[in-house]
């Protein structure tokens, strides 16, 4: 501890005397910001140890949360004794209603789920219904049989695709004729 008194110059005040009497000397309006105090410092006390920015702002924070200065829009300044306390930005918290002298607070409820009671009783299980309601069985439905026999006539009501009440054709894409009743075609032109 003696050798750090020796190499520290007699001249150089604390840290936070030099702040404040740099903010006070500068006298900005809207407070002076690290490196206007940092100047300042330098310019007046020259001398100055090899950490001097990393010192100036550990003071600076340790003077903010002891509430010695103010820190306001990246500026530092002396509290006013007479000035209101300055907001942060956002909608102010509305204010609460006083309560009743005789109102008893009930303890606050604990965040999440509640945990499960082990002396409880087991909930009965519930039986599950055995039809859906509509009758019809759950899922896609089965593929229809397709017809045997081939072109022979006209569609009966046996066929894979279901007919339209009022036409006699089925619904949907006609299906492919054979080659052979191609070629009898082609041959009577």
């Amino acid at each position: 501890m003696a050798t750090e008194e020796i190499h520290r110059p007699p001249s150089l005040p604390p840290y936070p005397e030099m702040i404040l009497s740099a903010i006070t000397a500068l006298n900005e309006a809207g407070g002076s910001n690290k490196t206007s105090i940092s100047k300042y410092i330098e310019s007046k006390y020259g001398d100055l140890p090899a950490g001097h920015t990393a010192l100036l702002a550990h003071h600076l924070n340790r003077m903010k949360d002891m509430g010695e200065i103010i820190f306001w829009k990246n500026n530092y300044m002396k509290p006013d004794p007479n000035a209101p306390p300055r907001r942060g930005r956002g909608r102010p918290p509305k204010p609460k209603d006083p309560l009743p002298t005789g109102a008893d607070l009930a303890p606050a409820r604990p965040r999440g789920r509640p945990p499960k009671d082990p002396n409880a009783p087991p909930k009965p299980v519930k039986p599950k219904a055995a039809t859906g309601g509509s009758g019809k069985p759950r899922g896609r439905p089965r593929k229809m049989a397709r017809p045997t026999g081939g072109m022979t006539g006209a569609a009966t009501t046996t066929s894979a695709v279901p007919m339209t009440a009022g036409s006699g054709r089925p619904r949907g894409r006609p299906p492919k004729v054979k080659a052979a009743a191609m070629t009898e075609v082609s041959v009577q032109n």
